[in-house]
């Protein structure tokens, strides 16, 4: 498989996963949305249908769509290192795609809700309009993008992600790999999808598991660029955890597999 393939194939699998991922979020947040207040668990099997649909698309590359399980595939020895960039690249230009093809889904919804007083009194704490300056560093709409902790510790927020990463890199590799193992089969896109709600239920309360650092890094990029009023911050201070924390925690799974299941 070439090189552009593999990025093809994770742009437009990645995409779709952030589309969709994205996109619940999104359903559950705006009050002028049908799904408004749906909850955690609508959260969560949104995103494992992401990631299931997702997976499906991106079949031919193996479906990595996440930096954390492309290292772990080449701690283990299914992937090539020198194609590890080549998908990193993919999946990231493929999160902001579908971070932006959330954003045009739900145009009408963004522009509703961000000139809504009630909206922007509440999330700020105080009465009336908020101008960029006054606003706080995690804006009213950026958890529709990417994820942010219910308590802000980083030691506890960094080790959530690896924990979580951790299960979900460990499944992929004992259960979800393709007969030439350079990735998930069809069979494990589904096991990996409940594996997905699992995490969500039961480890992503602390921090809305990230568990891959461009399911994060992509859309929150995006969030600082769109033009969207009254937006407030992206919250770079927290924007590492997401990100590192993933990549420690596959890097982990990737020498656990070799010691324990190799």
């Amino acid at each position: 498989m070439s090189s552009s393939d593999i990025f093809l194939s994770e742009t437009i699998g990645t995409a779709v996963l952030i589309l969709l991922g994205g996109g619940v979020c999104a359903a559950v947040t705006f009050k002028r949305s049908k799904a408004h207040a749906a909850g955690w668990v609508a959260i969560a099997f949104g995103w494992g249908f992401a990631v299931l649909t997702g997976a499906y698309i991106a079949a031919k590359s193996g479906a990595h769509l996440n930096p954390a399980v492309t290292l772990a595939l080449a701690i283990k020895g299914g992937t090539e290192w020198s194609q590890v960039p080549v998908y990193f690249a993919g999946q990231l230009l493929g999160a902001m795609i579908g971070a932006v093809l959330v954003w045009l889904a739900y145009y009408g919804q963004f522009k509703a809700h961000m000139s809504d007083p009630e909206v922007l009194a509440a999330h700020n704490g105080q009465e009336g309009m908020v101008d960029k300056a006054t606003a706080p560093k995690a804006g009213p709409v950026l958890g529709i993008f990417s994820t942010g902790p219910e308590i802000r510790n980083a030691v506890q927020n960094l080790v959530t992600e690896i924990i979580a990463t951790i299960v979900l890199v460990l499944a992929i590799l004992n259960l979800g790999l393709s007969d030439n193992g350079k990735g998930v089969g069809p069979i494990g896109s589904l096991l990996v999808a409940f594996v997905v709600v699992g995490i969500g239920l039961s480890l992503g309360g602390p921090t809305g598991y990230a568990i891959n650092p461009v399911r994060d890094l992509g859309p929150r990029i995006v969030h600082a660029l769109l033009p969207l009023p009254n937006k407030g911050g992206s919250d770079w201070g927290y924007a590492w955890i997401p990100v590192v924390g993933p990549l420690i925690g596959g890097a982990i799974a990737g020498g656990i597999y070799q010691v324990a299941f190799a």
